[in-house]
């Protein structure tokens, strides 16, 4: 019994590979695809694509194991009945719940991997990527360069007179209108800082001017820095049920949401043990065109439920399509396969 089960998982594992493998190329071209418009808007190296593409893989992995698991271990079972070794079996008196027990062990494993990956990967992935892309974007607001028009910066009206070689800017100005009062500053160079995420302006030896109806005031300084201009907005989270189960209503609803579709879609494998074997054992001669398309509608049906029943009654869904999709298949296997076999 322990050679069939480990040449069922072995079978069951180089189908995997052959399914996940290419699925999970055509989804990493697609995340690519979207990545490149990000360089519309900010610069990215060669490097940060790199960076941003890992932040982006628990998201990739979440969705493209469970469809590979399914597809390759119908495939599996299809392989064994196309062969007609699961005829010899079932004549050896072995039954169809020693197949399903087989594959429960790495449909048990591949779910415990998923609902950890969602549940703790995924916040710390999702926070990093958002302020990986906040901060860039706000950096690319200080693409600053020396032309004859100027550049808004926060609440500021800035021109620069001379890029130069270093990083740094010659002869800039700066305005500032406010209701009751107008700011005028001069400096002979400009550096920009980056501090921690917030990104401001030192200005070194300058003179600084603030006028209104009731007074004038003039300073000179070495240093200034105008700070908080553009500060990035960054996310912040402590522990993962602080992501989940966030503090503001309006996000609750939102999470609590995610957080069903998520689950449901993690314990696909084990929930569809009685579907693959349902679909995966045929009649070789009678039943070979018809599995491709079962492969397809159970896919399609199970996803579509998870994603719109969360919608419809919210957390009721977990019991109602888990127990639901369990006697279901159960019913179908029963009648197809242990009736039969």
């Amino acid at each position: 019994m322990k050679i069939l089960q480990n040449y069922i998982k072995q079978s069951l594992f180089i189908l995997f590979l052959s399914i996940f493998l290419p699925l999970f190329s055509i989804a990493s071209i697609v995340f690519l695809i979207k990545m490149a418009t990000y360089t519309a808007v900010i610069k990215l190296s060669l490097f940060e694509m790199s960076k941003l593409f890992f932040f982006m893989l628990p998201e990739l992995l979440f969705y493209t194991l469970p469809i590979s698991f399914f597809v390759a271990a119908t495939l599996t079972l299809f392989k064994l009945s196309n062969d007609n070794e699961i005829i010899v079996l079932f004549a050896l008196g072995i039954k169809p719940k020693f197949i399903l027990k087989t594959l429960f062990v790495p449909a048990l494993f591949l779910s415990t991997i998923l609902l950890f990956n969602f549940f703790v990967l995924f916040p710390h992935a999702k926070v990093l990527s958002y302020n990986f892309l906040s901060y860039k974007k706000s950096e690319a607001k200080f693409n600053l360069s020396a032309s004859e028009f100027g550049h808004k910066f926060g609440e500021w009206l800035l021109y620069i007179g001379k890029d130069n070689l270093d990083e740094t800017y010659s002869d800039v100005i700066l305005f500032n209108k406010k209701q009751n009062e107008e700011v005028l500053v001069g400096a002979k160079q400009a550096q920009i800082i980056n501090d921690s995420g917030i990104l401001r302006l030192k200005l070194t030896s300058g003179e600084g001017y603030s006028y209104s109806k009731e007074k004038f005031t003039q300073i000179n300084f070495e240093v200034m820095f105008i700070n908080d201009t553009m500060k990035t907005d960054l996310d912040e989270y402590q522990t993962a049920l602080e992501y989940w189960f966030p503090k503001d209503s309006s996000l609750s609803s939102k999470m609590e949401k995610k957080l069903i579709t998520n689950i449901l879609l993690s314990i696909f494998p084990m929930l569809s043990l009685f579907a693959v074997a349902s679909i995966g054992i045929i009649h070789a001669r009678h039943q070979k065109g018809k599995i491709y398309l079962f492969l397809f509608l159970g896919i399609i049906i199970y996803y579509a439920l998870a994603m719109s029943l969360q919608l419809l009654i919210s957390a009721y869904a977990l019991p109602v399509l888990t127990f639901g999709w369990l006697i279901t298949t159960y019913a179908i296997y029963k009648k197809t396969i242990v009736a039969k076999f």
